[in-house]
């Protein structure tokens, strides 16, 4: 089976192809401030041709549906939707932070991946590896990093745009017990997105096409400022 996932929350979007056997076929991440919009279609085709795999091969698209970039999540969602229609082919939603935990393997820490929100605000979650399940412990909220991390024992590991935004206030807060993620590790993954995605369909968990929406969590600038 072949999944072809997409990874849009963030700046750093990517593109990959998974199989269930074979494993990563091809990845395709790239962070520069070029609109998803624009650069997305192009990555897709690339990474097909590159891999020698034609779209009507793909038996599976997967996306990360949020939290993250509003337009970003949107224009991801609206790309697998014309996939699904055009081909046939189920579309499974993946969390962005259940898949961004996911590329820290095996870590003996709590793991909190935190996107930046905005409003002096992150999109966070915790994580710990027990064996070999990711188990989430704490549920994705949005939230001031000082409220997140009240109460917070032993090490953990940050990683994401919002560990790096507010590093200065995690050191202060943390001290030695903030670990942070090496910079290859600091923005989420389309390979792990496809791998959750090979779990969820194995259980049937793909989902309509047409009914799927952004897990956004807050509501965007447009629906918040929008007249009564």
């Amino acid at each position: 089976m072949k999944v072809l996932a997409l990874e849009t929350a963030t700046l750093a979007g990517s593109i990959a192809i998974v199989d269930d056997v074979e494993g990563l076929i091809g990845e395709v991440k790239v962070s520069v401030k070029i609109a998803h919009s624009e650069r997305l279609m192009p990555s897709i085709e690339w990474l097909l041709n590159a891999s020698g795999i034609s779209i009507k091969e793909i038996d599976v698209f997967a996306v990360s549906i949020g939290p993250g970039s509003f337009t970003g999540l949107r224009i991801g969602l609206s790309t697998v939707k014309g996939f699904a229609f055009a081909t046939g082919r189920p579309v499974v939603p993946v969390r962005t932070l259940d898949a961004f935990a996911r590329t820290m393997p095996f870590c003996q820490h709590l793991i909190c991946p935190m996107l930046d929100a905005r409003k002096n605000e992150v999109y966070a979650a915790c994580y710990r590896w027990d064996n070999d399940m990711c188990t989430k412990m704490m549920p994705e909220t949005s939230i001031h990093p000082h409220e997140l991390l009240k109460g917070t024992k032993g090490p953990v590991v940050f990683m994401g745009d919002g560990a790096r935004i507010y590093k200065n206030v995690i050191s202060e807060v943390m001290k030695t017990r903030a670990i942070f993620a090496p910079p290859a590790q600091m923005s989420p993954s389309a390979s792990t997105v496809a791998e959750i995605a090979i779990e969820m369909t194995a259980q049937g968990m793909a989902a309509d096409p047409a009914s799927l929406t952004p897990y956004y969590i807050r509501k965007s600038e447009a629906e918040v400022n929008w007249p009564r």
